[in-house]
Order: structure tokens, then sequence, then C-alpha cells
């Protein structure tokens, strides 16, 4: 989207009608609904699309919570969290600090917290193969927290897991802790490639550590309708998993690319913008299918390009 080709008067709406779209309500999940976004392959658009869609949810008014296990540290960046200097996951990992006392508020967004990444993270791959129970660190932590947090009265409707590209021990953590798997899927060349070992690992975790886990949620990132490559990848994918998949593919923009440097999400970069309108349909999608039933109610079907 050219931006120098809007008129002065969309230029001067778009903002107000995009921030108006990102306050409407959600519906509240039946119950915590805990995500691990996970895909080995790296620059999908993983980390980008967890931050997206834990803001747009947040801006509905939910509590969510994104705990970034990736040693990068992006999602922690894009959520403008400190996390150089503060104890974070991987102090919880190790098990020197609790969980509680590293929940960092993101500002501007009274419903979303983070748990932040470090780069002491990207020694626990070797610090944790000693450990008794090791796959398990992270769901104990996250059982924790969020027993203390309905003590309180204040518990979490969305947990969003932020995985580094690989499937070692920390991804193996992720799914072990979460009940749903949500995998983004680039609209490219050699996007499907790997996607059959990351379902390996995650058959493998289902069988063993973790029973409820499901593959629930497919996410189409980095989406140019003018190729015909990118269209095949979305077919196939949706040919392959059609009830997993949220036929709502993320544009390619510029906009969800500049975000981060202003440590930012796209949603209040630019939330009149092509791909903060995306992110907000899939977010209200999620909600959609974890609300609890009621026959009186009607789901929401977006249809492919229609405004939230």
């Amino acid at each position: 989207m050219n931006d120098s080709r809007e008129t002065p008067l969309a230029a001067a709406n778009k903002p107000v009608i995009g921030t108006r779209r990102l306050k409407e309500a959600m519906a509240r999940p039946a119950h915590l609904r805990i995500f691990t976004v996970a895909n080995q392959k790296g620059g999908v658009g993983k980390t980008t699309t967890t931050v997206n869609i834990a803001a747009a949810l947040a801006m509905g008014g939910l509590r969510t919570l994104v705990i970034d296990l990736d040693p990068q540290g992006n999602a922690s960046t894009a959520l403008a969290v400190e996390h150089r200097a503060n104890d974070g996951i991987y102090e919880v990992l190790m098990g020197t600090t609790s969980i509680e006392s590293v929940v960092q508020k993101v500002a501007g967004f009274p419903h979303l917290d983070c748990i932040s990444s470090n780069t002491a993270l990207a020694q626990a791959e070797i610090n944790l193969v000693p450990m008794v129970a090791r796959e398990l660190r992270l769901k104990e932590a996250i059982d924790d927290l969020v027993t203390a947090r309905v003590n309180a009265g204040i518990g979490y409707d969305y947990i969003f897991i932020d995985c580094p590209p690989s499937l070692g021990l920390l991804t193996v953590n992720a799914l072990a802790a979460a009940q749903e798997l949500l995998i983004p899927i680039q609209c490219e060349y050699y996007a499907l490639e790997g996607l059959t070992q990351l379902l390996e690992t995650y058959s493998i975790v289902k069988k063993r550590l973790n029973a409820e886990l499901k593959l629930s949620t497919i996410v189409l990132t980095m989406f140019d309708g003018r190729t015909r490559l990118a269209n095949d990848v979305a077919a196939s994918v949706r040919s392959h998993f059609p009830h997993e998949l949220i036929d709502i593919p993320i544009p390619r923009a510029v906009r969800i690319s500049e975000a981060p440097s202003y440590s930012q999400t796209v949603m209040t970069y630019d939330p009149g913008s092509p791909g903060a309108i995306a992110y907000m349909q899939v977010a209200r999608e999620i909600a959609e299918r974890g609300r609890p039933f009621d026959s009186n109610v009607v789901s929401i079907n977006y249809k492919k390009g229609e405004s939230a």
C-alpha cells in the first residue's frame, strides 16, 4: 500500500477508524487457552504473529500474557519490555526466581503482560539437559502462575508462548505446557518444508508428555495475492488443514515489518493498515472459536478480505 496516494481525508481518518475497530470487545473464552506458536523455519512471521494476535486480544478486553521463549528476545522488543538487564524466563526455567516476579506490564495495554527473554536463555538448551523432568519446567511454572492469578481474581484468558526457530528443549517445553499449537506458515517457497518434522515432534509430545495438546490453528503469513506462488501455498494449506486454517492471510506489508523497530506492534503503530486489520480479524476468529457455546449466538464468519 502506497500511503502517498491516499487523500488527506483518508489519511487523517485511517487511524481513527482502525482504533475504533481495535477497541471492540471480544468474547471471553470458556477457559484459559494456552498457545504455543512454533515453526522451526526462521523468518516465517512467528514472533510477529504472536505479539500482534496477543495485542489484538488484549485490545479486545481479554487478559493476555506473552512468554518470550526465544533467546533473540524479539517479542520482548516488539512489546517494549525491558529484557537485557532483568531476570526473565531463563531464570524461571533454572529455578532461581519465581515466575510471578518476572511478569511485566506492557505499556499502553491494560490487559497485556509479558515475561521477557534475555541473552542467558541461549544457555538453556545445555543447562536443562541434566535436570529432572526437564521437559516440564515451563509447564510447572505456568501452572504456578495460573493458580496464583486465579486465586487473586485476575486470571488470564490467553497465554502465548513464542518459540525459537528450532525443535530443541525450549520448544519441547513450550509444547508440553500448552493446550494448543499455532503454526504460522509463510506463503513462499519452501513454506511447507520442515512442517513434517514439526508435526512429528508435536505427535511425540502429545503421546508422551501432553495428551491435551492439539494442533488448533494455522495462520498464513507474508501473503501476496498478486503472485501465483502465494496462492498455490494457500491452496495447499487449505486442502491439507481445512479445519485448523484461519483463512485470513496476513499480507506482506511494510508497516508490519517497520513496527518492531519502533518497539511497537502493528496494532498500535498503524491500526488502520491492512496488516493490523488482518491480525485483528485473525484474533477475533480465535476468540470466536474459544467462546462458550451458546445456541442463541451465531458465530461470526469472516469472508476473505472483509474488514473486522
